[in-house]
């Protein structure tokens, strides 16, 4: 099916933050598979837990204990300071299981026609009810009647949402990405995420984090919640806690973590020995390099790099970032960009129409930091010229 407009190039193998074509040319990969290869490509560790645990035993169903999956889900518990883990296959399925969580929520209150409260230019999955999530209209056209119970109001307007106290709603829970990745790598004000706890803590609402794009070391600490010094009641995870290998986690904690009983929520997939291994050997590599400290590093190393080179760019309206998350929006939707730097050999991606998204591995040393740096700018500066 024509779902996608893939750029014509085939890549044939990969090495750190490396991608060589079938013709025998590399490109630096500043995009990661769009988050999901922190570590980069055929990292050593990930390539051996995975062929390890293919010989040994790939699938058997949840149907039977998976100690890998517990050893998993005691990792994520001990980084987080969640307390129980659902596993499943993707971002979409964490945050369908999270919404779930809201509606258990709501049932168990007695409320009838829950609400929860989610965000303009955010991005939550392709499901029916991670697209009714999402806040862009865009994405969902063609796919009414959408689910019903989402109420969506700006991103980074605390007002907003406490204006919403006055309106004769059901809120049940408040759904947010500490970072909008898709809606524009959209770093909100400091103090969003607690006001957003003191709203639930106030009105007795779940307080959720999607850190499908944001979690897993890319913004410099394990989970961009904690920039913040927060705890929020459930938690979303995919992307590069796999490295390529499809895994997707709902954390929660407290009434939240008590509320998927047997029969409520299943995966046929989800947390099996192959995924469970493949993420374990990330979440090991993650923790020996400390690379949440390089990730904050290397993030304002590109940041003060990028600001040098472009902030007195005519047409260079915005350069953001936090830790190897960084967007640069341009005054004019840039489309086309893409495809001129791939012509540099240089993997990037545009987002919200004219913000470059860069999202390089974790394992990108600083030559290659300098590298992006320069090939990028001299782009940017022959387009907008």
């Amino acid at each position: 099916m024509s779902n996608y407009q893939p750029l014509s190039i085939e890549f044939k193998n990969g090495s750190g933050i490396w991608l060589n074509d079938t013709q025998g040319q590399r490109y630096l990969d500043a995009l990661s598979g769009i988050a999901v290869c922190g570590l980069g490509h055929a990292h050593p560790a990930v390539q051996a837990a995975i062929a390890d645990q293919a010989a040994n035993l790939i699938h058997t169903s949840n149907l039977y204990r998976i100690p890998l999956q517990e050893k998993l889900a005691g990792k994520l518990v001990q980084h987080s300071g969640m307390e129980k883990v659902f596993f499943g296959n993707s971002g979409a399925e964490a945050n369908e299981a999270a919404i779930k969580l809201a509606r258990l929520y709501a049932n168990n209150k007695g409320i009838s026609n829950p609400v929860i409260v989610v965000m303009e230019k955010s991005f939550h999955g392709r499901t029916m009810a991670t697209l009714s999530a999402t806040g862009n209209a865009k994405v969902q056209k063609g796919f009414d009647p959408l689910v019903e119970g989402f109420k969506h109001i700006p991103y980074n307007n605390i007002d907003a949402l406490n204006e919403l106290a006055n309106e004769d709603l059901n809120i049940v829970a408040v759904m947010v990405e500490p970072i909008l990745g898709e809606g524009g790598v959209v770093i909100p004000d400091p103090g969003y995420l607690k006001a957003i706890r003191a709203f639930c803590d106030k009105h007795k609402c779940l307080m959720m984090v999607d850190e499908v794009q944001t979690g897993m070391c890319r913004t410099g600490k394990w989970f961009a919640f904690q920039h913040e010094d927060v705890m929020p009641d459930v938690m979303t995870l995919a992307k590069a806690l796999g490295n390529g290998v499809p895994i997707g986690a709902c954390l929660a904690k407290g009434e939240a973590a008590e509320l998927f009983q047997p029969g409520s929520h299943g995966s046929t997939f989800g947390g099996n020995p192959l995924a469970s291994r493949a993420a374990l050997a990330v979440i090991e590599v993650l923790e020996a390099q400390y690379l949440e400290q390089r990730a904050a590093e290397l993030g304002n190393r590109l940041l003060d790099s990028f600001k040098e080179a472009l902030s007195a760019v005519k047409g260079v309206s915005d350069i953001r970032g936090k830790g190897l998350m960084l967007g640069i929006e341009l005054e004019k939707e840039c489309p086309d960009l893409v495809g001129l730097a791939l012509n540099e050999h240089l993997l990037i991606n545009v987002t919200s129409g004219n913000v470059i998204r860069l999202l390089p591995p974790l394992i990108m040393n600083d030559a290659e930091a300098d590298q992006l740096v320069s090939t990028l700018s001299k782009i940017l500066k022959k387009y907008l010229k």
